[in-house]
């Protein structure tokens, strides 16, 4: 495939022009923001390249669309695909980066961080001991790079990981990978799920009272996708006891609107979507390593499947 005219879209197009430009690349760019976007530049483009759009566009003239996020929904999901457009997608710290965002939440819980604060504000001297992370049992939905890199880090502390995927298929790192119907037999044991799956019709609203009701007291991570949680399921757990807390990195709408029950929630956790930050160096490392592959036609490790939307 020949690549002559790149259009990159994005809030930090200044950066990754910057970049682009320190490696001589011998093809036509035009950086914009989605705002300056129009029609003419996406006829005009052979590729575009961009993390977040806002919009449905028509790709169908398009040869290449990379994203800069890890995940393509916002391409995909609900959306037609003309399946001779070529999505691929960027692949980088993102795994090592989550690992350490979940590791971090649940030594806070096993190390009772928010216990013993609350012990310090009434000057109250008592002790507990803090349990073992090896005592851990974790259901990690998402087996693929990332869930993966996540399931390493913890089963390098000594945690019990099991996992869940559309086949089943077994992975290293996890001590069992199951189905999402075949699941439910051992979720009942779990002290943490961690949810890395991609937003899919078959993925949308999954974590709903068919998996909360069947937990007790445990913690919710989500740095998948927001709108693979049912909200309303999400708040009933946390108040009948089935879910502890929760860690919420992604959400349906973002920014989270300042309206939002979630915000003053005492045992919801909220970050903006900074799990798996794509840095400028990052992603057009992996852009331009996935530019050379095209056109020399080699395979692709971040090529989309564009029917399954991962």
């Amino acid at each position: 495939m020949k690549i002559n005219n790149i259009l990159v879209v994005s809030p930090m197009y200044k950066e990754i022009k910057s970049l682009i430009e320190k490696d001589d690349i011998h093809k036509d760019f035009r950086y914009l923001t989605e705002d300056e976007m129009k029609q003419e530049d996406l006829l005009w483009a052979d590729a575009f390249v961009s993390f977040n759009v806002k919009s449905s566009y028509d790709f169908s003239h398009i040869k290449w669309v990379h994203s800069l996020g890890a995940g393509v929904d916002r391409f995909l999901f609900k959306r037609d695909w003309q399946e001779d457009v070529l999505l691929t997608r960027t692949i980088c710290s993102f795994g090592q980066r989550i690992a350490e965002y979940c590791l971090s939440y649940i030594l806070k819980d096993v190390q009772l961080h928010d216990h013993f604060h609350a012990l310090q504000l009434k000057r109250n001297w008592g002790p507990i001991t803090p349990k073992l992370i090896s005592d851990q049992k974790v259901m990690i939905y998402g087996t693929g790079e990332i869930g993966q890199m996540t399931a390493k880090v913890l089963t390098g502390l000594g945690v019990d990981v099991y996992g869940v995927s559309l086949s089943g298929k077994e992975k290293d790192y996890f001590k069992e990978v199951m189905t999402v119907d075949s699941h439910f037999s051992q979720i009942n044991e779990m002290n943490y799920l961690i949810n890395t799956l991609p937003l899919t019709e078959q993925t949308e609203n999954l974590f709903s009272k068919n998996i909360f009701n069947r937990l007790s007291s445990a913690g919710f991570i989500n740095v998948g996708r927001g709108a693979t949680v049912d909200e309303e399921a999400l708040l009933r757990a946390l108040y009948d006891n089935h879910l502890k807390f929760a860690v919420l990195d992604v959400f349906t709408h973002e920014p989270l609107p300042e309206n939002h029950r979630f915000w003053n929630h005492p045992n919801i956790h909220i970050t903006p979507h900074i799990s798996a930050v794509t840095t400028p160096e990052e992603g057009v490392n992996c852009f331009l390593e996935t530019l050379k592959n095209i056109e020399e036609n080699k395979p692709l490790d971040n090529e989309v499947n564009v029917k399954k939307g991962y």
